[in-house]
């Protein structure tokens, strides 16, 4: 029978631990592996792995020989030639994170637009004479940089809300697109194309915009959107930096960010809900089967 390892207590459902005991001889740990030793040896027996990063990110290229199935999106930090050269294919959960992430979206933009953090819980907040008027989301032009999953979704909100929604896609004229746009919304995929896409330019292009991203921060110049909050071009950001291990709150940028005023930013949460944890092991175990079937999908390499 095929081995399969699934690397530590990934949270799997009674039925998604049932399946994936029909598919083979199937080891699951409880707890994290204490040490990079650990992991290979745990790895290194099966031919199918069932992971998160952090368990196998510093020591995936001394595995050859393996199907490795993610139960989450983000690829970028992947070296496809070094998995190539060690035969070692892995696969993700495409739309897993699609409906958390848009719900941290959504909420950011209205955080950001209508100005509520410092009001909320704070009795401390006076007015004199009635509130400043704030922005609503309605009537006002989002640029949605990607259309995948998460791309798509917001857009469709934005909609709702009465938004101009337009979306930059591969190819397109960057500045064109955002030329206009009262608020950003960051979603591209980290991969060659786009590290560094959003750069000092594109900061200095924008005209009293919002910038809101989930992605890797490979993806976007921090520098030059901290001189753009400081110009006053941009109006405020909130960002969950993909590449931050999820809730360090000791990561040199969470804390770097989280001291600006016009910043708001999570230590890489606005995947973490209930529903995102339930469909990417779902996903990830449809990733198996398919492979054991000789017909692989959602496969990177």
């Amino acid at each position: 029978m095929v081995k399969i390892v699934v690397s530590d207590n990934m949270r799997l459902t009674h039925e998604q631990e049932k399946r994936l005991k029909a598919l083979g001889d199937v080891k699951i740990y409880n707890e994290a592996a204490k040490s990079d030793k650990e992991s290979l040896e745990r790895f290194n027996v099966a031919e199918i792995i069932c992971t998160e990063k952090n368990q196998i990110e510093n020591i995936l290229y001394e595995l050859k020989d393996k199907f490795i199935s993610f139960p989450f999106v983000g690829m970028g930090w992947l070296d496809i030639d070094k998995l190539k050269q060690n035969s070692i294919k892995v696969s993700n959960a495409p739309g897993c994170n699609r409906m958390p992430v848009t719900e941290w979206i959504l909420m950011m933009m209205i955080m950001l637009s209508r100005e509520l953090y410092p009001t909320i819980n704070n009795p401390s907040e006076k007015y004199a004479g009635f509130p400043k008027e704030t922005q609503g989301l309605t009537f006002k032009k989002v640029t949605i940089l990607g259309h995948g999953n998460v791309g798509k979704t917001i857009g469709e909100m934005c909609e709702h809300l009465g938004m101009e929604v337009t979306y930059f896609r591969r190819n397109d004229d960057l500045l064109k697109s955002v030329e206009n746009a009262d608020y950003v919304v960051n979603c591209l995929d980290r991969n060659k194309d786009t590290e560094g896409m959003l750069d000092k330019k594109f900061f200095e292009s924008l005209k009293e915009a919002y910038f809101v991203s989930i992605t890797d921060q490979q993806i976007y110049d921090v520098d030059a959107m901290k001189e753009a909050l400081k110009r006053g071009n941009l109006l405020g950001a909130a960002l969950d930096p993909a590449g931050v291990k999820p809730g360090d709150s000791s990561d040199p940028l969470y804390t770097d960010l989280s001291s600006n005023p016009k910043v708001l930013v999570t230590p890489h949460l606005a995947f973490n809900t209930d529903v995102a944890i339930r469909v990417g092991n779902e996903i990830m175990i449809d990733n198996v089967e398919a492979y054991l079937k000789g017909k692989q999908q959602n496969v990177i390499l």
